[in-house]
């Protein structure tokens, strides 16, 4: 059981108007009208401070709190390997099935959080992100100073195509064997409509560019082994890219064939997202310049066991 949570949104413009029920309902689908109602009038929802009701017209500025009870959490691998660590930054081999951040019916097991419970100062702040079902290298920011300089590394690189200060190359396993042996994948990523979550990411023209490398390693009787090479870090890049080709990874609950999203209402089941687990895709190698020495360092992370009994020879 955790300690609660307490979820801050502030009204703009396009939303004031609305009443404090209709804008949970159509903002957050993933609880029903009747739950949001529930909230509500028994005050876990306090507007600018104070109890509310259902009716209540929002306006712009307002501030609405939601305050969540504790809840027990989805049981998580909460262990993570140190690869390297020092005054500036950390390396991490992070497991699948541990999310980074909060969210999702995720607080306290998340990786964020176990770091606050292992550090006492200088905290570890994530310079990049991986999803919750890949596992592998994460690279951390420890002083101020490397969070800016390796924030500016992320940035440059990704509007580089050459010559990158941050490369990051991952492993996966797709579905089949009839992947190309090269396949250069530039679908642009950017937010889709999602009839439950309001929005999801996928392949879209008015997305953003993005630019992903693959080669395969080795060609397996139910799938095919890869490497991965990613220019751009938009959200689940690697997934969206694959499936929009026509090669999803292996067990994806959420990108399919095609580039589209799985059947919202499959066996009458809970919605697929993308926190799901299931996939097989993890961080190989992390190369990138040490913020203050500015000397190149590279981490390279083998796979997970448990990828050598998924593969049929």
């Amino acid at each position: 059981m955790n300690q609660g949570w307490i979820y801050r949104d502030q009204i703009k413009s396009n939303d004031s108007g609305n009443t404090v029920l209709s804008y949970y309902s159509q903002k957050y689908r993933h609880s029903s009208q009747h739950q949001w109602q529930e909230r509500i009038l028994s005050g876990q929802i306090l507007l600018n401070g104070k109890p509310t009701d259902t009716a209540t017209i929002l306006q712009t500025q307002d501030q609405l709190t939601y305050h969540r009870a504790s809840w027990i959490e989805p049981e998580v691998p909460l262990k993570f390997e140190i690869i390297y660590e020092d005054g500036d930054l950390v390396i991490i081999n992070k497991p699948s099935g541990l999310p980074v951040l909060p969210g999702g019916g995720f607080l306290e097991h998340t990786l964020l959080w176990q770091l606050k419970q292992q550090y006492s100062q200088d905290i570890p702040v994530p310079i990049h992100r991986l999803g919750r079902g890949t596992s592998g290298l994460m690279l951390l920011a420890r002083s101020q100073f490397a969070k800016s300089n390796l924030a500016q590394q992320m940035r440059e690189s990704t509007l580089k195509e050459e010559n990158r200060q941050i490369s990051k190359v991952y492993w996966a396993l797709v579905s089949g064997n009839l992947i190309p042996k090269c396949l250069s994948i530039k679908k642009r990523i950017g937010k889709i409509a999602h009839s439950i979550l309001g929005y999801i990411y996928g392949a879209t023209p008015l997305g953003k560019k993005a630019r992903s490398e693959c080669q395969v390693i080795k060609r397996y009787a139910n799938c095919t082994l890869i490497e991965v090479k990613i220019f751009t870090g938009r959200p689940h890049q690697i997934r969206i890219h694959l499936a929009a080709a026509g090669y999803p990874l292996l067990g994806d609950p959420l990108y399919v064939e095609g580039g589209s999203v799985a059947d919202l209402r499959s066996n009458q089941q809970q919605i697929p997202v993308p926190g799901d687990c299931g996939y097989f895709l993890h961080a190989f190698r992390l190369a990138f310049l040490h913020p203050r020495s500015l000397q190149p360092l590279s981490f390279e992370s083998p796979v997970p066991k448990q990828w050598q009994t998924i593969c049929q020879l």
